[in-house]
């Protein structure tokens, strides 16, 4: 116990220099982020995917040596958990029960459809299964968000998460400038619209952005629709912490055999208490800001530290690929979610 204690300061101290780097590249991302809100009301690209690239560009000139490296490990490990386990204070089993049962249902047979879909097309085109179930994930829950959870519980590697978020970052962008489109296109009513922009659009923020400009009703809607699709996010990494191992020896390592904590992480463990708290409304309102904002500002840091630690020609020999099973994966989960609307009779 001494000896742990005293091994504290050594530990902050060697932390330090990598994660203070990781921190300066989060406040140019947030500041960029804040920029395009002042422009555009709301930002098309987020700080999270902003500072992963600018980690990509700074190690693209600067590979980080021993001095550096603990801190961006630091960051880009232990700092995501803890960022992970914050958001389960955001769910609440309210959110579920207010959309209604029939939507509910089909808010989650379209996320399975999608995962299923996401993951056998990226596997077919000879993706990695690491980066298939990232994809699959961000594809069909909420994106940059949901890779990022994911990747802890699966073990993936800076490479393939930054494979993961760039290339469905630029999709996402795509599908909010596009997506008012099908307004008319389709003839759809604005509950109708807001129910396909919350089964399709990735981000919270992205779903305002593509909502606001139809209508009030269509906002309402698509924020209560994308929420649900978030709460998804839960069970799906508790799956994936679950068969963690099996992934492990598909991709050619040893399986080890785990015990319930390992299986299932302390931060999940941790995201699935506070969710619970959360639900009980034992989480105050006025903490949930600060608790939200704190696992967005962590979160940041972490895909800095990512980003510092991706070497850029892993990224581009996949690109393509990458590319096209995210955009295939999207069509399909757009074609579900019309199918859906008109099934339920959503007016």
């Amino acid at each position: 116990m001494v000896n742990t204690v005293k091994r504290i300061p050594q530990f902050l101290i060697s932390v330090l220099p990598g994660t203070a780097v990781c921190i300066v590249l989060t406040l140019i991302a947030i500041g960029a982020q804040i920029l395009e809100e002042r422009a555009f009301e709301h930002p098309y690209i987020e700080a999270l995917v902003i500072a992963i690239l600018l980690g990509i560009a700074v190690r693209s000139v600067w590979q980080p040596g021993p001095l550096w490296k603990p801190g961006i490990n630091f960051s880009a490990k232990l700092l995501l958990e803890i960022a992970v386990m914050l958001l389960g204070a955001s769910i609440s089993l309210g959110a579920i029960m207010a959309s209604g049962a029939a939507l509910l249902m089909g808010i989650v047979f379209t996320v399975i459809l999608a995962l299923l879909t996401s993951y056998t097309i990226s596997r077919l085109l000879g993706l990695p299964q690491r980066i298939s179930i990232l994809i699959a994930c961000g594809n069909s829950i909420c994106g940059n968000s949901a890779i990022a959870a994911v990747a802890p519980v699966i073990g993936a590697n800076g490479d393939e998460i930054a494979s993961s978020i760039a290339f469905t970052a630029v999709l996402g962008v795509v599908v909010v400038l596009g997506l008012p489109l099908a307004f008319p296109l389709l003839g759809l009513t604005e509950t109708q619209y807001g129910t396909l922009a919350g089964l399709t659009v990735y981000a919270v923020p992205q779903v305002l952005a593509a909502t606001i400009p139809i209508g009030l009703v269509a906002a309402q809607v698509g924020t209560l629709v994308k929420l649900v699709r978030v709460l998804m996010l839960g069970p799906v990494v508790l799956t994936m912490s679950l068969l963690r191992s099996r992934i492990a020896g598909a991709e050619g390592e040893t399986p080890t055999k785990l015990g319930l904590f390992h299986l299932v992480p302390w931060f999940i463990l941790g995201f699935l208490a506070l969710a619970s708290v959360r639900s009980l409304g034992l989480v105050p309102d006025a903490a949930l800001r600060p608790i939200t904002m704190t696992a967005g500002i962590l979160t940041v840091i972490s895909m800095a530290a990512l980003g510092l630690g991706v070497d850029i020609r892993v990224v581009g020999r996949i690109g393509g690929r990458v590319t096209f099973a995210v955009t295939a994966s999207l069509i399909v989960l757009l074609i579900v979610s019309i199918l859906l609307i008109r099934m339920l009779g959503i007016a």
